[in-house]
């Protein structure tokens, strides 16, 4: 009778931990992200790509990669480069993506965003002067990377041009300097050589990841419409 009552339990207990197992399995499919909700993947910097989540992770490897940063919550959002109307004459799209996030004109406009800044990169061996990476507060997908260096960087500018192709080449007329950018699905990658003050030559590379500040802009543009819903509905129920 002990035996029976023994196998009897085993067989509840290997049921419990088989159901128990399953629900584990279910509840991690669910936690799986929906690929169909991504983005295709264009230009990477250190392995961060247009689907790229920010994380402590991801955080601490760049860390390990870049060095010290600085960390801002919330900002203005400012996808202007080189010089005053550079995006309105070449880049109409990035341009007007640009003029919503910084709507109305003329005010501080600030976004739910995450900012990552390094500035002592070139500690760790690398040749950027300065690094910083936009992600959105919303989705944790990166928004636009942004990186200046003083040192010449044309190996890291063959490497980007044996792996994405042949680049469109831009001469800043009447202006001095010149850029090279790809386009990748709709992100964009532009790679600016211009003189500073002192004449010093200074490398500027910009990757925008047009369907993630998209995104930003409508989830915000929804909430606020949701907010003047409120306040009006609040205004009727006064009287």
């Amino acid at each position: 009778m002990k035996t029976n009552r023994i196998i009897q339990l085993s067989a509840v207990i290997l049921l419990v931990v088989i159901i128990v197992l399953i629900m584990i399995f279910i509840m991690r499919g669910n936690d799986k992200p929906d690929r169909s909700e991504q983005i295709p993947d264009s230009f990477t910097f250190f392995e961060v790509g247009a689907n790229t989540l920010f994380s402590k992770i991801l955080r601490k490897e760049l860390g390990d990669k870049l060095g010290s940063e600085a960390i801002e919550y919330r900002s203005i959002i400012d996808l202007e480069i080189n010089f005053k109307g550079f995006l309105e004459r070449y880049f109409s799209g990035l341009n007007a993506l640009n003029q919503r996030l910084n709507y109305p004109a003329g005010e501080r406009v600030e976004h739910n965003t995450i900012k990552l800044m390094y500035r002592y990169a070139q500690k760790k061996d690398v040749p950027f002067h300065y690094i910083e990476l936009l992600f959105s507060s919303y989705t944790h997908k990166p928004l636009f990377i942004k990186i200046v260096s003083k040192k010449d960087v044309s190996e890291i500018i063959d490497s980007i041009q044996k792996k994405y192709g042949q680049p469109v080449a831009i001469d800043w007329q009447p202006d001095s300097g010149r850029s090279k950018h790809w386009i990748n699905k709709r992100d964009t990658l532009i790679v600016s050589i211009a003189t500073d003050r002192r004449g010093d030559l200074v490398y500027h590379i910009t990757i925008y990841y047009y369907d993630n500040l998209e995104e930003l802009l409508d989830t915000e543009e929804k909430e606020r419409r949701l907010r003047e819903e409120k306040r009006k509905q609040a205004g009727k129920a006064a009287f």
